[in-house]
């Protein structure tokens, strides 16, 4: 523990130590002292912030403030009652600052009672728990806003992590705050009793005790009583009006000095009005021309000079503005911000500013914000935050999905339309033509009053935010290895290493690298295989590294390792898995035409020969696409990632499995064979 550690620990304990043990008057006068200058810092300090939260620690400050003043209360007590002498500090503030009227001094307390009690406390604690109410209902708001900006590349992830934070902390400050105000009240009303049992029962012991006269022991306590309390409530308002300004402040860019002057003096033309009506005061009442004319002249004098420097501010600040422009352009760093490519972008015309326009009821970030979470679960990969932004040089209903830099895709909305995608058959409902973007497949705007007879017919409807967040959920499922690099490796790598350091360790840096393991996950993604059980595939990583270094062999080590997970995804529970078988001379063909090197193995196949099997998978594909079943390749495990680099340029969406990669128990049925 630090020397401030302990400082404040040793601080609590004496304050609980004062409650019990009898001090001297001199240590009571020290002590009075401090706690007059640790209540005038904490309401300098208050004055001084910016907002509540640099001053989060005024709750259990306050607590222990109030600890504090309730602990000398008592102390003094004692020493009043007990010897009739509570000190020089007490003595002073009994007989100087009252003038040696006990009754004038008696006003006073009161009235700092009053001050404090019905004003100020009551105050303080109506405001803390409204503050408090309306930071928690709030809080929800907040966050969804937070959120918004983050899914539109206007704030980056650090910068949306402490402003949640803030958002939480602001919120446990006002709660704590909205009980912390009960402190200052109690303490008022402890205050009240004190004086009234130092007074009467002083005077009792003062007489029966101590065998004073009753007009010297009245006077004697009274003062004393008058001086503690005086004393004491002196720091408590303080305090109290530290309380207030922390639950009023508002967040600004200045303490409460720069607020006042700025925001009270901001208007000159008002100080002209307030000097006039204090020069007609003077002059149309008895009141003395001496007392307002000064002051009447010292406001206009005011407002003229302020005046004057509101006209010169503004050249000066364009002046200001115009250098800061021009040398932020020269320096280097405005062009290396330039250089930054963002992972996601999705750009759009100004006819669809209404999509991501929550007044006009434009819900895609909210979309986007689901496509992320959709996406993390399916494909076990962070999706990078899409910045999302208009862009003058499109049609005004035309948007455009990049990745890297690189446009991918793009497409055309009509938001007064809804799309309808024909089941086949007969075509018989008006609309405008064109093509569903995410699966080109084809389709029809059609207006309002035509979407319930398109249902009817069969059509699939969708509205046109559907229709975007569809096309750009496939365009990040289908290029989702090109949105993991090594940086976003590393973060899913010491993901697992929160439960699993033991694997962690074995796996990196040694025997693979980050690299390494990004391309084997890189090429799992390639393959619409989901990285989301990383446990197991790094297990597999850790077993087969020993022996290979290289990727392609380590990546079908794992996809065998997930057999049960691809098995799923291409079965529906209790069925049949339908695929095209490849022929023995297909099998014997790629195995012979394997060769090895000091980099691994490929495939050097001829080109007419690759040209058949492409054309036999197209023939076969295309028969089994007249029966309604999607087509999948199965092979050896020996020959799978050659076949994969053939199809992949041609048909990247036919899935390649070997029977290493099917469960045991699965039926499989051949509708197919690829051949030559």
């Amino acid at each position: 523990m630090q020397v401030r550690d302990i400082g404040v620990l040793a601080s609590v304990i004496m304050i609980i130590a004062m409650l019990v043990i009898p001090l001297p008057p001199w240590l009571l006068s020290f002590f009075i002292i401090i706690n007059i200058t640790l209540a005038l810092m904490v309401l300098l300090t208050a004055m001084n912030m910016q907002e509540a939260l640099q001053f989060s620690i005024f709750p259990s400050l306050l607590l222990l403030l109030t600890l504090f003043r309730l602990g000398l209360n008592v102390s003094t007590t004692r020493a009043i009652l007990s010897n009739g002498d509570a000190g020089g500090v007490v003595e002073t503030f009994g007989t100087f600052v009252t003038g040696g009227n006990v009754v004038v001094g008696l006003v006073v307390f009161v009235i700092l009672i009053l001050i404090q009690f019905i004003v100020i406390t009551k105050g303080s604690e109506r405001v803390s728990e409204v503050a408090a109410r309306f930071t928690l209902d709030a809080m929800p708001g907040k966050q969804m806003s937070i959120d918004a900006d983050l899914n539109a590349g206007m704030i980056s992830e650090t910068e949306a992590r402490t402003r949640r934070e803030k958002v939480s902390n602001e919120a446990d400050f006002y709660g704590a705050m909205d009980g912390a105000t009960k402190f200052v009240k109690g303490d008022a009303i402890a205050g009240i009793i004190i004086v009234i049992i130092n007074l009467l029962v002083g005077m009792i012991i003062g007489v029966v005790q101590m065998g004073l006269p009753f007009n010297e022991a009245a006077l004697l306590f009274s003062q004393l009583t008058v001086g503690d309390g005086i004393v004491s409530q002196i720091p408590a308002l303080l305090i109290s009006t530290a309380t207030g300004i922390v639950v009023t402040r508002a967040s600004s860019e200045g303490n409460l000095g720069s607020d006042i002057t700025r925001q009270l003096l901001g208007q000159p033309k008002l100080l002209y009005v307030a000097a006039a009506t204090i020069l007609l005061l003077g002059l149309a009442t008895p009141i003395n021309d001496i007392l307002t004319i000064p002051v009447s002249a010292a406001l206009a004098f005011g407002a003229y000079a302020m005046s004057r420097k509101a006209i010169e501010n503004p050249d000066e600040l364009l002046e200001m503005e115009e250098d800061v422009e021009i040398e932020g352009l020269k320096s280097p760093e405005n062009v290396v911000n330039l250089l930054n490519v963002d992972p996601i972008e999705f750009e759009f015309g100004y006819g669809l500013i209404p999509l991501v326009d929550a007044t006009q009821g434009g819900d895609l970030l909210d979309r986007v914000v689901m496509i992320r979470r959709q996406l993390a679960i399916e494909l076990g990969l962070v999706i990078p935050v899409v910045r999302i932004r208009d862009n003058i040089q499109l049609q005004p209903n035309e948007y455009r999905i990049k990745v890297k830099g690189s446009e991918l895709a793009k497409g055309e909305l009509l938001l007064d339309h809804y799309l309808a995608m024909s089941p086949g058959g007969e075509d018989d409902i008006e609309g405008i033509e064109t093509v569903e973007p995410s699966f080109g497949l084809p389709a029809k705007w059609i207006t309002e009053d035509v979407k319930e007879d398109a249902e009817i017919h069969g059509y699939t409807v969708v509205d046109p935010p559907s229709v975007v967040s569809t096309h750009l959920t496939e365009v990040i499922r289908a290029n989702a290895a090109d949105l993991l690099g090594r940086q976003e490796t590393k973060q899913l790598v010491d993901h697992v290493r929160e439960s699993f350091p033991i694997l962690v360790d074995e796996l990196t840096p040694t025997p693979l690298s980050i690299g390494e393991i990004q391309k084997v996950l890189g090429k799992l993604l390639r393959e619409h295989v989901s990285i989301r059980n990383l446990p197991i595939i790094f297990e597999t990583l850790a077993d087969y590294s020993k022996y290979t270094s290289d990727v392609d062999l380590l990546t079908e080590y794992v996809r065998q390792a997930l057999a049960r997970q691809i098995t799923t995804q291409y079965t529906a529970a209790g069925q049949s898995l339908k695929v095209l078988t490849v022929s023995g001379k297909v099998e014997k063909l790629l195995a012979d035409n394997i060769q090895q090197s000091e980099q691994g193995n490929y495939l050097s196949i001829e080109p007419s020969d690759s040209q058949e099997i492409l054309e036999s998978i197209a023939r076969e594909v295309e028969r089994v696409a007249l029966m309604d079943q999607s087509s999948v390749i199965l092979c050896s495990p020996a020959t799978r990632m050659y076949l994969r680099q053939i199809t992949e340029r041609y048909f990247p969406q036919i899935p390649v499995l070997s029977y290493n990669e099917l469960e045991a128990s699965i039926e499989v049925q051949s509708v197919g064979v690829v051949d030559i």
